[in-house]
């Protein structure tokens, strides 16, 4: 995978190509390369605040009929660590990373949240070079297609907070969760988790991350209780 492959995969020429590579200069490569003296960190910046604003004006033009508090929850379904990790993993983001040995090894090629980081860092770059409505296709065509199945799964609920909500109406206890089990390596985890209260198991869950078994297993806890 080269630069040249990466454009044309996603059908854009850069003006610049020193500032698409520059989108994927991570911090730990600046040690070893004396030469060079900033990383993606500020592309970064940018590119967070490009996709927070064009995924608003998506889902405000999109979805009228929700209100803020659900187009809030969706945005952050949409924008998480791993739903950009997964797009770069995708446009094979990973190959293209200027990386230090340390980060190398601990395999930071498929790390969803350094991937995640260049996807926004990526979208600075292509912003600064092409444009809002360059960034805007580019969103449209890989980030929000993925809209759709994040409402009729329900990952924009916070079923965490529901749970909670519904048991303490009846108990001013709160439910915890614990790891039960974990499977794979430190870059593609599995875990296993319970939500309990009083050592009563309510929901079991499983995701490649806590946040995401805990939620996974507040559903299950709803379900059960019937209020889902």
């Amino acid at each position: 995978m080269t630069f040249d492959d990466l454009q044309k995969k996603v059908g854009i020429q850069f003006k610049d190509t020193a500032l698409l590579k520059h989108a994927f200069i991570h911090r730990s490569y600046l040690n070893e390369n004396k030469q060079i003296t900033s990383s993606n960190e500020r592309l970064e910046f940018l590119g967070d605040a490009v996709l927070s604003f064009l995924t608003s004006n998506f889902l405000y033009k999109t979805y009228p009929q929700y209100p803020e508090g659900v187009l809030t929850n969706i945005r952050s379904s949409l924008v998480k660590t791993q739903s950009l990790g997964d797009v770069a993993k995708t446009l094979n983001f990973g190959e293209l990373l200027f990386l230090s040995r340390g980060e190398e090894e601990s395999e930071g090629r498929k790390n969803s949240s350094l991937l995640a980081d260049t996807f926004e860092a990526f979208l600075g770059a292509l912003f600064l070079d092409q444009g809002i409505e360059k960034a805007q296709r580019f969103l449209e065509q890989y980030l929000f297609t993925k809209t759709s199945h994040v409402i009729t799964s329900r990952s924009y609920i916070d079923f965490k907070s529901l749970l909670q909500e519904i048991i303490q109406e009846k108990s001013r206890i709160s439910p915890t969760y614990r790891v039960t089990k974990t499977e794979g390596p430190d870059h593609s985890k599995t875990f296993w988790v319970e939500a309990v209260m009083e050592n009563n198991v309510l929901g079991i869950g499983k995701g490649k991350s806590k946040q995401e078994a805990e939620q996974q297993a507040a559903t299950d806890a709803l379900e059960k209780l019937g209020k889902i």
